[in-house]
């Protein structure tokens, strides 16, 4: 029985075992479905400390509640390891590991590049392959493949390596992993039919393309979409400020059109890890093939402009107050890049508080889901959002509008509320206080 037949039936029968590397936002959550649909899997991770608390069943991903881990545990389905040397006996391996950028705005693909080394390292034939990382167009059949190919291994025969783009969105009740459809790139037929066979088992529809260049394009897209109209929106924030005009309830009105509209709303700046990072990929690589993205190079000066704007928010509105910046005792509600989760990557709100700090301002922050937030090597601590915090604040400064902060309690005791998610109903008297994006 050949290598490609013997992995189908051990994918239909759930007997294929299964390894994540990289037991983050991504690849917890898409181990802990793999274990769930029956498969043995081993999540992999550097962070041995991140893999002590996953195998003690404590979680530190909100999507993935720490009893469906305590559980998947029991039933010997999922286990967490550090010891690369795992990947030899295992069936699928499936990559994802960050793809940050580097200090000149260059992708940082160092460890995909170690991943992918290591399962060279351990491979034996028959394996399947799939990268999920974000990356730059060609990445998997310019850097993974001659690493599986030097050891004489023939692609399609003796290994099956594919590409499907993560995506996940950390604290979306309503899309996990199973509800979200996946593109799959294969390297060859046989590479696209087996990864497209593995992800079915889990996911209800898998959309299959020609190569892998395609579905890394196809990641690249959507988040240059994202990124653009983000821009736009926050653009067009800035304009209606000048002329005095709400922009989140021209953006509603808009948004009534049933069709050719999709309201995309202001923000602080972009966060995460794919906004601020995945269409300047894209742009590096075009750039090296002669071609300037000028909308992802426009998009991306806007989107980093957001921080300075809400400074400028603060400074005005406390000036309007009699105050300066410097002295004034400044409460900072949500340090994490959005609603609902704990992740402060790329984080505007680690500019606005640097810089507000550096103005003299005194700077403390509430979040539910960040305890402790480092800024320029100073270590601060989560204070709770009480009433006495509130009212003591000369400025309240809203940067990620999470569910359990009570608004009402904030439009009541805040002397002035900077609010750069719409969260504050702004009617009555509140609206002498408040100052919207």
């Amino acid at each position: 029985m050949d290598h490609a037949t013997t992995l189908s039936h051990r994918i239909e029968t759930h007997t294929a075992r299964v390894a994540v590397i990289g037991q983050g936002y991504v690849g917890l959550p898409l181990a802990i479905e793999f274990a769930r649909a029956g498969f043995a899997v081993t999540g992999l991770d550097t962070d041995s400390d991140r893999v002590a608390a996953l195998a003690s069943g404590r979680s530190h991903i909100p999507d993935v509640p720490s009893a469906d881990l305590q559980a998947l545990l029991r039933s010997g389905r999922y286990r967490a390891a550090t010891e690369p040397a795992i990947l030899s006996e295992s069936d699928a391996v499936i990559i994802c590991v960050p793809t940050p950028l580097g200090k000149s705005k260059d992708p940082d693909i160092s460890y995909v590049v170690g991943a992918s080394k290591e399962v060279a390292a351990h491979f034996r034939p028959g394996q399947l392959i799939v990268l999920e990382s974000t990356t730059y167009p060609g990445t998997t059949e310019e850097l993974l493949l001659p690493l599986f190919q030097a050891s004489g291994a023939r692609i399609g025969r003796d290994f099956f390596l594919a590409f499907s783009p993560e995506r996940i969105d950390p604290g979306n009740p309503s899309f996990k992993v199973r509800d979200i459809p996946k593109v799959v790139g294969g390297t060859t037929p046989a590479c696209g039919r087996l990864a497209s066979a593995l992800y079915r088992e889990i996911v209800p529809r898998v959309h299959v393309v020609s190569t892998p260049k395609v579905a890394e394009l196809a990641k690249l897209y959507e988040n240059v979409f994202r990124n653009v109209n983000i821009a736009l929106a926050n653009e067009f924030a800035v304009m209606c400020r000048y002329l005095g005009v709400d922009s989140r309830e021209v953006i509603d009105a808009a948004a009534t059109k049933p069709f050719g509209f999709m309201p995309f709303y202001p923000g602080p700046g972009i966060g995460g890890h794919c906004i601020p990072v995945d269409p300047l990929y894209l742009s590096w690589k075009m750039r090296l093939n002669g071609y300037e993205a000028r909308f992802i190079s426009l998009a991306d000066d806007i989107n980093r402009a957001m921080p300075g704007h809400v400074l400028r928010l603060v400074g005005e509105a406390l000036n309007e107050r009699g105050r300066a910046v410097k002295g004034s005792r400044v409460l900072v509600l949500g340090v994490a890049y959005k609603r609902g989760i704990g992740d402060t990557r790329e984080s505007p709100a680690y500019e606005i508080i640097s810089s507000l700090r550096d103005k003299g301002a005194h700077v403390s922050y509430a979040d539910p889901y960040v305890p402790t937030f480092r800024v320029n090597g100073t270590e601060l601590k989560a204070v709770e959002a009480t009433a006495r915090e509130l009212r003591t604040a000369h400025c309240v400064l809203i940067l990620a509008d999470h569910p359990e902060f009570d608004y009402r309690a904030i439009a009541h005791h805040g002397r002035l509320i900077v609010d750069t998610r719409h969260s504050v109903p702004g009617g009555g008297t509140v609206a002498e206080r408040l100052v919207r994006l």
